[in-house]
């Protein structure tokens, strides 16, 4: 379950019911679309206006042809009543066919809008949130927008113009009449006050409740091997029927004020129709009052109480838009932290691939870091000076003055313990996050002139953890980079040894892989994820323990394959078998963001310092336990 400052409360955020400065950021959504959003209000209009018809011919057959016996204007009126709802009925199917359009098309907007803006986002704001609160914002909260252009922001105008123009046709008709018709409004609005705050307590507990589901869900189907394994399928059976059950129950509840107001808005209809009669009977019995102006005000005042009916449903509708837009727009206002200067210096095709940590500080930004006084150096006021070695890592500082050169065509290894600082190095590199202090230059050139995109274009990683998606072996090695053609794919599987493996399967290199690889062993998918680094013939190779989760024998074809491939190029390993670096032309060990030592590997184990330690940990320890 979550944290009470999880993604549940962020769910328990009511809002304003109607947020003015929301609303207007909203409309611009519909700004492309604004001829066909006029059409369909002006179809709406005529709709509206429709609805006058047929209690007026009622009137006018009533009042007039049935006296006199004018079978010519009985007809007359009908053909035209007819007419009318063959009219109504036209406009209503392109009313809703316009209405749907607009809604799916400012979603698709929105959607592409929203997946555009999170791929130009850090790293840092996935660390924040969770991935299933981003795909609730794609998903369900842009739905809920879609709803609101559908059925709310065009089709009010509808109940309002024919609330209007009822009004306005019964104060024409009798104005007496019509005031004791309003008279009950007064109920109307109370019973819609009322309605109105139980609906709003309603689908607050049921989006809690249902934010409860999802993250259970998705936390025990992540889990299920665990939940098998310690045979915990009843015990989680039962708590999650206890939230099922619970969020029924708030389902029930939203279910129950329904059904109370709209038999409600029905008894003060009836209540308006016996009016009506009463005084409109009274008024004819007097002779005031003809029998067609009272049939026709008992029309047009169950037409009056639909559209407030559904005015009032709507204002569930606008209440989740409004909740919903306030989490996408909090989305949208997120600031990318790495971006491209205005002036940005063009990349050349090849670059040498000199690479250099120039005193590098570096902490990652907590949500209540001040990010501003980071980026500025105000934090590392004192900083110089106390840069010791054994320095305690409570300050969160992951890198301390790192200072490393990596000469064009080097294989320079990083070792030290988990949490050292390793992969930091390269997230630094390829700009997934930016140092507080210190410089990092490519061919003598600070990283951060240079365009993002070109930057990472000169590179190939290889992470521990491999990322498959869903598609073939070949579009998981080409990635739909421009320049890699099949001969591409088929060599660089070649030059790694995932050919052979490939090469197996029914469609080969076409065979549809499973979620993240999954019918792929280990050492496939990371095999996989070498051809991918050097598909693109890169110049500089970043490897993250790439070899760590392969067995002997597919490791031993990776160094083979490696020996070669790194020829030519700059090559920085981060490893936690020391056996897979010994030939690194320099190993760099850091130890609390510190580097402690550099050398070869023997020069290394001469000095007896840290790294000749690591050694034989990984190499003395089995003998020592014999």
């Amino acid at each position: 379950m979550q944290t009470p400052d999880g993604p549940i409360r962020e769910e328990e955020a009511l809002g304003k019911a109607y947020d003015a400065r929301l609303m207007k950021r909203l409309l611009r959504y519909l700004r492309p679309y604004r001829w066909r959003v006029l059409l369909a209000v002006l179809l709406l209009i005529w709709a509206s206006a429709l609805a006058l018809v047929g209690p007026w011919l009622t009137k006018v057959a009533i009042d007039q042809a049935i006296p006199a016996g004018d079978y010519g204007l009985l007809t007359t009126l009908s053909v035209i009543f007819f007419a009318s709802l063959l009219l109504s009925g036209a406009l209503d199917y392109a009313n809703t066919i316009l209405t749907t359009w607009i809604g799916q098309h400012v979603m698709l907007d929105l959607r592409a809008q929203i997946f555009g803006h999170l791929q130009r986002l850090q790293l840092q704001y996935f660390d924040r949130h969770p991935v299933g609160r981003l795909m609730t914002r794609l998903t369900s909260d842009v739905e809920v927008l879609n709803e609101m252009f559908t059925s709310g922001v065009v089709t009010i105008f509808g109940d309002v113009f024919t609330v209007g123009f009822i009004m306005a046709a019964m104060v024409a008709m009798d104005w007496r009449l019509a005031l004791v018709t309003f008279s009950v409004l007064p109920i109307v609005f109370v019973a819609a006050w009322i309605f109105r705050r139980r609906v709003r307590e309603a689908y607050r507990d049921i989006r809690v409740r249902l934010a409860r589901i999802n993250s259970f869900l998705q936390e025990r189907i992540s889990g299920m091997r665990v939940v098998q394994l310690y045979r915990q399928e009843a015990p989680t059976r039962d708590r999650f029927h206890e939230i099922n059950d619970d969020y029924l129950r708030a389902h029930l509840r939203s279910i129950t004020y329904y059904a109370l107001f709209f038999p409600v808005i029905e008894l003060i209809a009836s209540i308006a129709l016996a009016l009506i009669i009463w005084y409109g009977g009274g008024q004819a019995l007097e002779g005031t009052l003809t029998i067609g102006v009272i049939a026709a005000f008992l029309q047009y005042a169950r037409r009056f109480f639909r559209p407030i009916q559904d005015l009032s449903e709507k204002y569930n509708i606008l209440q989740g838009a409004m909740a919903s837009s306030e989490r996408i727009f909090r989305l949208l206002d997120e600031e990318p932290a790495i971006i491209d200067r205005p002036d940005p210096r063009p990349l050349p095709s090849r670059v040498s691939g000199r690479i250099a940590f120039e005193d590098v500080w570096f902490r990652y930004v907590g949500e209540a870091t001040d990010a501003a006084a980071l980026a500025t150096g105000a934090v590392l006021e004192g900083a110089e000076g106390r840069l010791d070695e054994d320095a305690p890592e409570e300050d969160g500082w992951v890198l301390r003055g790192i200072s490393l050169v990596i000469e064009p065509g080097q294989r320079v290894a990083v070792v030290g313990p988990t949490g050292a600082g390793k992969t930091t190095l390269f997230n630094l590199l390829m700009r997934f996050y930016e140092p507080q202090k210190g410089r990092i230059t490519l061919d003598g050139v600070d990283i951060r002139e240079y365009r993002v995109r070109e930057l990472r274009a000169h590179m190939g990683l290889v992470l521990q953890d491999v990322y498959l998606f869903s598609g073939t072996a070949a579009g998981n090695i080409a990635l739909d980079r421009e320049g890699i053609e099949k001969e591409d794919i088929r060599n660089a599987a070649e030059r790694v040894g995932v050919d052979r493996h490939l090469q197996r399967l029914p469609a080969a290199y076409d065979h549809p892989l499973g979620e993240r690889g999954s019918n792929l062993s280990v050492g496939e998918r990371q095999l996989i994820s070498f051809a991918r680094a050097l598909a693109g013939d890169p110049p500089i190779l970043l490897l993250d323990e790439a070899t760590s989760s392969v067995d002997s024998e597919i490791e031993a074809q990776i160094q083979e394959a490696l020996e070669h491939l790194m020829e030519g190029r700059t090559s920085l390993v981060i490893a936690h078998r020391l056996s897979t670096i010994r030939g690194a032309d320099q190993i760099v060990v850091i130890h609390h963001g510190v580097i402690r030592e550099a050398g070869t590997h023997e020069e290394l184990l001469e000095r007896g310092g840290l790294y000749a330690q690591l050694h034989r940990l990984q190499f003395e320890r089995p003998t020592a336990a014999a």
